[in-house]
């Protein structure tokens, strides 16, 4: 096996284990504090800092990424999720709002530091003009961790009725800690090092391409997030009476099968186009924006609920998968190799802003009025994202 592909497969096995961690801490959270009596938007908050620190985190993490190396970065993310699991462990009467809300914090500084060592590694991982294997591998990376982050979110569904909330996080403990020892043993030491010396004014000095392209990241996500974090969850068990085991099962199919789409895109997108590009980008959210307001008209006009739901939120996903898909491999092709590890820092930044406005509307619009309002202001962001989209046909790298 060469050595690319052998890293290659480290890195993936590494950001497997970390987003089960992160797909089930996030489950427990939800559910778990519900049970406790806190309001949709008071479980919104909980999720405040793990995605406001998610920004700062993308913004910095790709420029010491450069410095440090992209290893070292994933294994300072995989130490701090250990902390963050274990913070959580304390009794009851010490999870007051604001201590589980650091915990997040911590918990998003990790996520973030580790998914951006992941995507960013992989472009040095390949020779100078694989594109169509960059786009592949790219793909492959992002949907199995969506798959798994869905299985996580299943996984921590049943820990909770299983071990109890303190029991499930020592499992999630263990299971990370046999990831970061044998990544550390694997990867090389100096992956990602830039040769030029990234100085940290060059943090937002940008390519008009990336720019544009990280905007529509942040609508593109905002507009899942918005009913995906706090709405959907809740309506599921408070209105339709589903048990946690039943919401922790719908949503990690949905993530399952999104990301099984995701690896999958470039077999679709490729036939289509020799090229993806803003059009392809634009095309897929196009056909995204409607499918919220057809959800939320069925639900209006009286029809089965959880038919609605799942055909609705089936369709959502698989059009979603494309558009992400697509986004997350022209991040890191039209990035040069020396400056990747900042491009997808700066790209997962506003994606971060995105899932961070996304996490508050999600409970306040919940809150104000009902799925109908996340689904409506869904559709608005995806549109969002598709107007963005447009631009980029114009301001795309020449090499691409």
């Amino acid at each position: 096996m060469d050595a690319g592909l052998r890293n290659y497969l480290t890195v993936t096995g590494g950001y497997w284990a970390f987003t089960i961690t992160d797909g089930a801490i996030r489950m427990l959270v939800v559910l778990y504090f519900h049970q406790l009596g806190y309001s949709p938007l008071a479980i919104a908050m909980l999720f405040l800092f793990y995605e406001f620190f998610g920004i700062v985190t993308n913004l910095v993490g790709g420029w010491l990424g450069a410095r440090i190396g992209l290893n070292n970065t994933m294994h300072i993310g995989m130490v701090m999720q250990i902390g963050a699991l274990l913070m959580l462990t304390v009794p009851d009467s010490w999870l007051t709002v604001s201590y589980v809300m650091a915990a997040q914090a911590f918990s998003g500084i990790a996520k973030d530091l580790n998914k951006m060592s992941a995507k960013a590694g992989i472009k040095l991982f390949l020779p100078v003009g694989a594109e169509e294997k960059l786009f592949r591998w790219v793909a492959l990376l992002t949907g199995s961790k969506n798959a798994l982050k869905g299985a996580g979110f299943f996984i921590g569904a049943v820990l909770l009725g299983w071990l109890g909330w303190r029991g499930s996080l020592f499992a999630l403990v263990g299971l990370l800690t046999v990831a970061l020892v044998w990544t550390w043993w694997r990867l090389p030491t100096d992956l990602g090092i830039s040769s030029a010396g990234p100085k940290f004014k060059q943090l937002l000095s940008k390519s008009e391409a990336v720019n544009w392209l990280s905007a529509a990241r942040f609508f593109l996500f905002g507009a899942r997030d918005i009913w995906f974090v706090v709405g959907l969850p809740v309506f599921l068990q408070a209105v339709l009476g589903w048990s946690f085991m039943q919401v922790g099962a719908f949503l990690a199919l949905w993530v399952i099968g999104y990301g099984v789409v995701q690896g999958v895109a470039p077999h679709v997108i490729r036939s289509a186009s020799a090229a993806p590009g803003g059009r392809t980008l634009a095309g897929w959210a196009a056909l995204l924006s409607l499918i919220p307001l057809a959800i939320a008209a069925g639900l209006h006009l009286g029809w089965d609920a959880g038919a609605v739901l799942i055909a609705g939120l089936t369709l959502f996903g698989m059009v979603f998968a494309m558009n992400s898909a697509t986004h997350s491999y022209l991040i890191v092709a039209w990035s040069d190799r020396e400056q990747v590890s900042m491009n997808v820092g700066f790209y997962y930044m506003a994606n971060a802003g995105g899932r961070l406005a996304g996490t508050v509307l999600s409970g306040l619009l919940y809150q104000s009025w009902g799925l109908a309002g996340c689904l409506y202001a869904s559709s608005a962001f995806v549109f969002a994202a598709l107007l963005l989209s447009l631009k980029l046909e114009s301001v795309r790298p020449a090499a691409s």
